[in-house]
């Protein structure tokens, strides 16, 4: 993958780019569990969304492990950075939708899976969020949202129980010698 070093090519006028060459904790967490769905037979057939990708380490994954996988960020350099990455790592292109979950995507269709780590940072996302999980989660569909434990989640699984959706909730096990434990949790929401 193409590091931050990489992103001089790139504008820096957004205010939120120093934030966006990074690969967060959230994101290998997820990464580990797509791998265990993986060996365990439950990607197959699945319409895969990777929902405010970034990087796009849980997208590439997807995409070597031949996912059907569809990423979408609002952050304007995110689709190449995707193609590169997608290049470097051999993995073929990954569609990719450029644009916020409050925007109306009326053709992007259902998910049978949507995943996001870390996107509960600003308290206006949850509601957005929630409903266009609603929108986008196909009617047996799972939404798995791994969060650093920023604050927000209360209000998010309110709005999501709202919509209809039940959440189980854990805190992972995958840690390793290299990293200290992950100190924030997994929701895994289905439709009641």
């Amino acid at each position: 993958m193409e590091t931050p070093a990489e992103l001089d090519s790139f504008s820096e006028t957004d205010i939120a780019f120093p934030l966006f060459g990074i690969v967060w904790e959230s994101s290998e967490i997820l990464a580990e569990m797509m791998l265990d769905y993986h060996l365990a037979g439950d990607l197959a057939g699945k319409r895969i969304l990777d929902l405010g990708c970034g990087m796009g380490l849980v997208s590439l994954l997807l995409k070597s492990l031949d996912a059907d996988i569809t990423a979408m960020d609002i952050h304007a350099v995110t689709e190449d950075f995707l193609a590169r990455n997608a290049s470097l790592n051999l993995v073929g292109s990954i569609p990719f939708v450029n644009a916020s979950w409050s925007d109306e995507l009326n053709n992007l269709g259902n998910f049978d899976l949507i995943l996001a780590s870390d996107v509960l940072y600003e308290p206006r996302h949850i509601e957005t969020m929630a409903a266009f999980l609603n929108s986008h989660a196909s009617v047996n569909g799972e939404v798995i949202i791994v969060d650093p434990d920023r604050g927000q989640l209360d209000g998010f699984r309110k709005d999501m129980s709202e919509h209809g959706f039940t959440c189980e909730s854990y805190r992972p096990n995958y840690s390793d010698q290299a990293r200290s434990p992950f100190g924030g949790v997994v929701d895994r929401f289905y439709r009641q």
